[in-house]
């Protein structure tokens, strides 16, 4: 085995903390970049309201410039995700000047007034994942991360990137509900007609939609000593907390069946696949280029795919009579894109199924309440356990303007 002199594990920590400077530098610009483009949509989603009212549609500039905004958030996303995996595997080392989830938590004021009472209630914006103790063994023990040698940073489950609320308008909302009026029928009865002739009278109807909020909510309880003896263990606590929350969301916004205090999200209101538009031969590539043609016969334009990761791994590995790759160039890869549209995949879409739809325009998630956390010490046997509560919820709207700009369908023929 070799080891390392000082003098090479200190130039070896320098360049670590180097690198890990360069990988904050890199997020914060990011999270910037994102806010910015959040607040972008904000305004052209206002514009684009004001046109619907005034024009009866958006302006071909604001959908432009709205494509434009969701496009580039999926890109800024990519990177954030890569930025967080270089952190992530950097370790979290207790170096100076740089402060960890775990110091910022408790440096909270919140938290200072909680540890110096004993007892009662810190809000934050950190959250948490399962019941935490100085045990080495069962479920929820991290006594060996007590110990005083340890491998830097926490090996942690697979994370799903989340991708479906990037290309949704955002919103926000003081209420506990969204009402929105929808046309529901047009029969337009407009034709030539002869200087002294009577017009002819076309019919508009209308249908007025509620969406209620719903909460999505978990908590956990963690151990007092625990969470002061091993601040680095907070951050994977919050992250999985926060992880929870937007896992379901994901979900949620996708596939919710609108029963109880489910969203009902996209693919229960998007229109069935136009099964007419199937040909004979029809490959998965084909069909979604139908899905497309369907949008548009809609007089809609579609601004991304959503996929299944295994059926965009099928396309991906298509290839032509020459054996050759058709989408991608294996050494370089490319952009998730095809029919000149974005792909997002994710495991949230079931395998087999496919949707396509203007996700710009057509609908908009209206967050009541961010996710947030909120810790007490004053629940159950807490004081008498010497265990806090640890609880992270959000609350939040989804409204489909125009169920008919969504396509979803099976890839496989479902007639016999």
């Amino acid at each position: 085995m070799n080891y390392l002199s000082n003098e090479a594990r200190a130039e070896q920590r320098q360049m670590q903390r180097k690198e890990r400077a360069g990988d904050q530098l890199e997020l914060k610009d990011v999270m910037d970049a994102l806010s910015k483009r959040d607040n972008d949509i904000k305004v052209f989603a206002e514009k684009a309201g004001e046109e619907i009212k005034a024009h009866g549609k958006i302006l071909d500039d604001t959908k432009t410039i709205l494509d434009g905004l969701v496009k580039d958030g999926l890109g800024l996303q990519d990177r954030l995700n890569e930025v967080e995996q270089k952190l992530t595997r950097r370790g979290a080392p207790n170096e100076e000047g740089t402060k960890s989830i775990g110091e910022q938590f408790t440096d909270g004021d919140d938290f200072k007034g909680l540890a110096e009472k004993g007892r009662g209630v810190a809000r934050m914006r950190l959250k948490a994942v399962t019941s935490i103790t100085s045990a080495t063994t069962g479920t929820g023990g991290v006594g060996v991360a007590i110990e005083p040698t340890r491998v830097p940073g926490i090996i942690q489950g697979p994370d799903r990137p989340f991708t479906i609320r990037d290309l949704i308008m955002p919103g926000r909302t003081n209420s506990n509900a969204i009402e929105y009026v929808r046309e529901s029928g047009f029969q337009n009865m407009a034709a030539p007609v002869a200087e002294t002739a009577a017009k002819p009278q076309s019919d508009l109807s209308y249908e007025l939609i509620t969406t209620t909020v719903k909460t999505i909510a978990h908590w956990f309880r963690a151990s007092k000593q625990v969470l002061a003896d091993v601040p680095l263990l907070q951050s994977y606590i919050d992250g999985r907390a926060i992880y929870g929350l937007k896992y379901v969301e994901e979900n949620q916004i996708l596939a919710g069946n609108g029963t109880g205090q489910n969203l009902l999200g996209l693919i229960p209101q998007a229109t069935a696949f136009n099964e007419a538009l199937r040909k004979d031969g029809d490959t998965k590539i084909d069909l979604l280029r139908r899905a497309i043609l369907q949008v548009r016969i809609a007089e809609y334009r579609a601004s991304a795919i959503v996929l299944n990761p295994i059926d965009w791994a099928d396309m991906e590995l298509a290839k032509d009579t020459t054996g050759s790759y058709i989408w991608v160039n294996v050494q370089e890869g490319g952009q998730p894109r095809m029919w000149r549209l974005p792909v997002v995949d994710t495991n949230a879409m079931p395998q087999g199924e496919f949707m396509v739809g203007a996700f710009d325009m057509a609908a908009q998630v209206f967050d009541r309440e961010d996710a947030n956390v909120e810790v007490s010490t004053e629940d159950a046997d807490n004081f008498t356990k010497n265990m806090v509560t640890i609880r992270a919820e959000e609350r939040l709207a989804l409204a489909v303007y125009r169920p008919q700009s969504f396509v979803h369908g099976p890839f496989a023929d479902p007639t016999p």
